[in-house]
């Protein structure tokens, strides 16, 4: 069982406090933790006494919260064990108004292309041909593997079968690749913000994180991205260099070339998360993989393009590696489902329609949301993402957290900013995914507008102050 320290969950709580009822207000921001992962569930958390030392409150203060959070299933707590951290049956519910529907912001993602459901029957029908075989292979099948290395080839990149390994999604894919790569107290390079599983992954397999800044304005922080290669030369430095997730940057082709010869000098090995790669919205010319101008390794899926449902990945690597991870693999895994692997291999047989439906519609999702965003919120900046699936919202005020859980309260489930950052950072953004239908859209704006009015006025009338507290 994990432990969390006063002092480690301190810092995960941040600027906690808010008007009302300190014990409330705690009991607040715990609870969001777990809900959005921050705190896994099954840690035990730090006992009363130590946590209320460490804030500097009363004891009573910090059991009253412990309580609160007991009683509406967050924390179980048993005497001389401590208290740890679980979820009730149904998280959602205590939050959700009588009579509306809960609708879920916390994914960035679409639903199935049309194609699927005819996909799936045409993969029904080559089964029985391989059901004469084990189905147990942790490359992956032939037929798809060439069909990967292929798209690889239509992008610029030239790519045989034998450089694919076909994985259940992409963050099975990341996870390997922390798990073979990475030994523990090694450095890993990785932008904040991120996408948060990766950071878990890399986190989880021992390394010590040398961050590097992404943001809407600027882009990557190229400085300190050279000089985390040059002075910690990091066992693997993950990116994500297209239309990254949350912020939508992507990288110039100057960078790329030279982050990857830095990554070369210093026996940094690069991963590319290119599961947004090929989502382009406003039509500029695509950017070369960043595995053109070395040796970086590539990890994809098809769950943000066709379906989430349909967990296949990829991993773009030399074969030896290939070989490598196809031997770690099966400590965990033994290869990826047979049907689905057919199904995705009928998918790539028309990938090009698929891409276009999915551009098409994330360009009208994108300016719906920056439209009723801009109408709603002006005082909040709202960048225009030129790919991928998410909006990085600047709210002018460090509240985000505050903001998602008044936002629960109106029926809308959303991530706050911190969960994409490390130790508590991001209070002034929040992710929101262009992904959803109009309708969907602009039921999360009108509840964001409520919970938003619902937070006490000075957070909007003294956002320079409030600055000042984080």
């Amino acid at each position: 069982m994990s432990v969390l320290t006063a002092r480690a969950l301190a810092s995960l709580l941040g600027d906690w406090r808010a008007n009302g009822a300190a014990y409330v207000a705690l009991a607040d921001r715990i609870r969001l933790l777990v809900l959005d992962g921050r705190i896994p569930v099954g840690t035990r958390i730090a006992a009363e006494r130590e946590l209320a030392e460490h804030l500097g409150l009363s004891r009573t203060t910090v059991s009253s919260a412990y309580a609160e959070l007991r009683d509406v299933g967050y924390l179980d707590s048993v005497r001389g064990s401590g208290s740890v951290t679980r979820l009730p049956h149904r998280p959602l519910a205590l939050a959700e108004p009588a009579g509306s529907e809960f609708l879920d912001f916390t994914k960035a993602a679409l639903p199935a292309i049309p194609g699927v459901a005819e996909a799936v029957r045409r993969a029904a029908d080559e089964l029985p041909s391989y059901l004469g075989e084990t189905g147990f292979d942790p490359f992956g099948l032939p037929v798809l593997r060439a069909a990967i290395a292929d798209q690889f080839c239509r992008r610029g990149l030239a790519t045989h079968p034998e450089q694919i390994m076909v994985t259940i999604g992409a963050q099975h894919a990341i996870a390997l690749l922390a798990r073979t790569l990475i030994g523990r107290g090694d450095s890993a390079l990785i932008e904040v913000p991120t996408y948060p599983h990766a950071f878990e992954a890399v986190r989880g397999a021992g390394a010590r994180i040398v961050p590097v800044s992404v943001s809407v304005d600027d882009g990557w922080d190229e400085a300190a991205l050279e000089q985390g290669i040059r002075r910690s030369s990091p066992a693997i430095g993950y990116l994500m260099p297209d239309f990254h997730n949350p912020t939508g940057c992507s990288m110039s082709l100057e960078l790329r070339e030279r982050v990857a010869g830095l990554a070369g000098m210093h026996g940094t090995r690069l991963i590319a998360d290119e599961t947004m790669a090929e989502l382009g919205i406003d039509g500029a010319e695509p950017m070369p993989p960043l595995a053109s101008f070395g040796d970086a390794i590539t990890v994809g899926s098809v769950g943000k393009t066709v379906w989430g449902g349909l967990r296949v990945g990829w991993i773009r690597a030399e074969p030896a590696l290939i070989q490598r991870l196809a031997r770690n693999r099966l400590a965990g895994d033994l290869g990826t489902p047979i049907l689905e692997q057919l199904v995705v291999t009928h998918v790539l047989a028309d990938y090009e329609t698929v891409l276009d439906t999915r551009r098409e519609q994330l360009r009208a999702g994108r300016d719906h949301l920056v439209s009723a965003l801009t109408r709603a919120f002006p005082e909040w900046s709202v960048p225009l993402a030129g790919g991928g699936l998410t909006t990085w919202v600047n709210l002018g005020a460090p509240v985000s957290s505050q903001l998602t859980l008044a936002a629960r309260a109106e029926g809308l489930a959303i991530t706050a900013g911190p969960r994409f950052g490390i130790d508590g950072a991001f209070e002034r953004h929040l992710r929101i995914p262009h992904s959803y239908s109009p309708a969907e859209t602009d039921r999360a704006v009108a509840a964001l507008r409520a919970a938003w009015d619902s937070l006490t006025p000075a957070l909007h009338s003294e956002p320079e102050l409030l600055s000042m507290v984080v």
